[in-house]
């Protein structure tokens, strides 16, 4: 065993399942591209004031499961990023970017960092791939989002999909609500777990959120957020209703779905995965229009968004067998030199092949020229190309097509020609 290992919550990702990364990275760009998004990159740290604003003094994120640390004698915390929209608020604050254009539409594909207990699609460190829509957050632009995520997953190949869907109003819808929620709880403090007990003082929404299954009788007899929304706000939900059977994409109204941030309003979701087992969420959002004024913004500032668990989405996939058919598009050409002391000529060759754009192979190790076929064929080459003192001599390379086991004599240039026409 190796002297060292990967940090607990932390894994290596080798070439075998980049390979899937590359897929499923390829797919969410593609996807963004139809809809007018554009990439965003930020530090991978922050200063911790900002997520315990942004995020909300009272989440499990903030209280529980932040990588912080003192960076410098002025004693100011900086933290790895739990989450991607609290910075991409600030980059976008930061840069005035809403004073360039109204209106801006970003993803992420981005790594992230939470002190959680290592599991099957749960590590300390992952990564996720997300959107923010950045200027106006109508039901309009709730669906714009929402339809760009269920793109992805469909594009993926992925099925077997719940879209959660529910309304939180403003703010003071929630107020009115906390204090129901409050006042339904409370005779019920004693059978709270401690986790529970606290929110009830801080924040009682997030017992919703509460994963113990010796509460859930009891939270599905709370009062529903539904009930104190604003006729505006339930119209605004209703049209986003709308806009989803419009495009025939189910959903399912879970009026006890709050989400784990509190910077969420109105318009919130979540889709889970059968292949998940308990913790079966793959990805979620909604809107978020008061982070930027609690982020030190002069104003409210519209805006909706999502994010994925990359590695959730891909436990998802392994398990309906989307990698199967996957081609990871080996070499398309292995230069096979025969004879040693021809090694530098084949090296020459392959720069050239190279060069005209071919991917090709070429053995490093000075094995023979069985053990180099067999690596052919193990990494999948379509064509060996060998070169021996004949070929070297004359010019002709003999070319033979790995599948058919067809066999030519050609030029260099007819070589090129040939392997570089589609087809």
């Amino acid at each position: 065993m190796a002297q060292f290992q990967a940090v607990k919550g932390a894994r290596d990702i080798f070439p075998d399942e980049v390979v899937r990364w590359h897929h499923v990275e390829g797919v969410i760009r593609s996807v963004a591209a139809l809809y007018g998004f554009s990439e965003i990159r930020t530090p991978v740290f922050e200063y911790t004031e900002l997520f315990q604003r942004g995020i909300g003094s009272t989440t499990d994120i903030v209280g529980k499961e932040m990588f912080s640390f003192l960076p410098d004698p002025n004693g100011r915390s900086i933290t790895l990023r739990p989450e991607m929209t609290a910075g991409v608020m600030r980059a976008c604050l930061q840069k005035n970017l809403l004073s360039l254009a109204p209106v801006h539409k970003l993803y992420y594909i981005s790594d992230l960092f939470r002190k959680e207990r290592p599991q099957a699609g749960r590590q300390r460190q992952f990564s996720q791939f997300g959107a923010e829509l950045l200027g106006v957050s109508s039901p309009a632009a709730v669906a714009e989002v929402l339809t760009f995520m269920m793109q992805v997953f469909e594009t993926l190949g992925l099925h077997g999909l719940r879209l959660r869907i529910n309304s939180l109003g403003d703010v003071e819808d929630r107020a009115r609500y906390r204090e129901a929620l409050r006042e339904y709880f409370l005779p019920y403090a004693a059978d709270l777990d401690e986790s529970s007990k606290e929110r009830l003082e801080k924040n009682p929404l997030r017992i919703l959120d509460s994963k113990n299954p010796a509460l859930k009788e009891m939270i599905a007899g709370a009062p529903r957020l539904y009930a104190y929304l604003k006729p505006e706000a339930v119209a605004d939900f209703e049209k986003v209703l709308s806009f989803l059977s419009d495009r025939a994409i189910a959903y399912d109204i879970d009026h006890l779905l709050v989400r784990g941030l509190d910077y969420y309003c109105h318009a919130a979701f979540e889709v889970t995965s059968s292949e998940l087992g308990a913790q079966d969420a793959i990805g979620g959002g909604g809107r978020y229009d008061s982070l930027a004024k609690e982020l030190g913004g002069t104003a409210d500032l519209p805006a909706v968004g999502f994010a994925v668990g990359m590695e959730r989405l891909m436990i998802a996939m392994e398990k309906q067998g989307l990698f199967a058919t996957l081609n990871p598009h080996g070499p398309l050409v292995y230069v096979v030199v025969q004879q040693q002391e021809l090694s530098d000529h084949g090296m020459q060759v392959a720069f050239r092949l190279r060069k005209a754009g071919l991917k090709v192979e070429i053995d490093l190790a000075a094995r023979s020229m069985k053990a180099q076929m067999r690596e052919a064929n193990r990494i999948g080459s379509s064509y060996a190309l060998f070169i021996g003192q004949t070929e070297h001599e004359s010019g002709l390379y003999s070319l033979k097509n790995l599948v058919t086991s067809e066999q030519t004599s050609l030029s260099l240039d007819a070589v090129i020609e040939i392997l570089s026409t589609p087809g």
